[in-house]
């Protein structure tokens, strides 16, 4: 099993972002502007990007401190079972989101896509509670051309 792990350390409060990773509004800021169904723990959030529809359960909530999410759905086979955590360790100066990507299967090439493409959406999400707007599927920053 892999894992993908990142650490963004980001200049607004633990509450602030907490909204961004549990709300329909504030997930559509950062990660895929068309996103329906957060909410409480079973939730199923919708993430869109175009015709492709991924699919995650709200496993676990703690309140401006942690949010786990487990893969649903056939799309893209490559998450299947696979969970996306964000653990927030509050400092003086920030808060650092540690980002986990957990229960790979193996390290293809998507999973290195994946990796890089993480880190893009992270860097979407600082730039969303630090300077008012995030860079969202699909006006994202492409990693490639195809």
């Amino acid at each position: 099993m892999a894992t993908i792990y990142h650490k963004v350390g980001i200049k607004a409060s633990p509450e602030a972002i907490y909204q961004a990773l549990t709300t329909d509004k504030g997930l559509s800021g950062w990660w895929t502007s068309a996103t329906e169904g957060a909410g409480d723990v079973r939730s199923i959030i919708d993430f869109k990007f175009n015709d492709a529809v991924v699919q995650f359960r709200v496993k676990e909530l703690i309140k401006n401190k942690k949010v786990v999410w487990k893969h649903l759905g056939e799309m893209p086979p490559e998450w299947a079972e696979t969970e996306i955590s964000f653990g927030f360790e509050v400092t003086d100066e920030q808060v650092l989101v540690h980002m986990k990507h957990s229960n790979w299967q193996d390290q293809t090439p998507f999973y290195a896509h994946c990796n890089l493409k993480w880190a893009v959406f992270l860097l979407s999400l600082k730039d969303l509670l630090e300077k008012g707007q995030g860079q969202p599927f699909p006006n994202d920053v492409q990693i490639d051309h195809c």
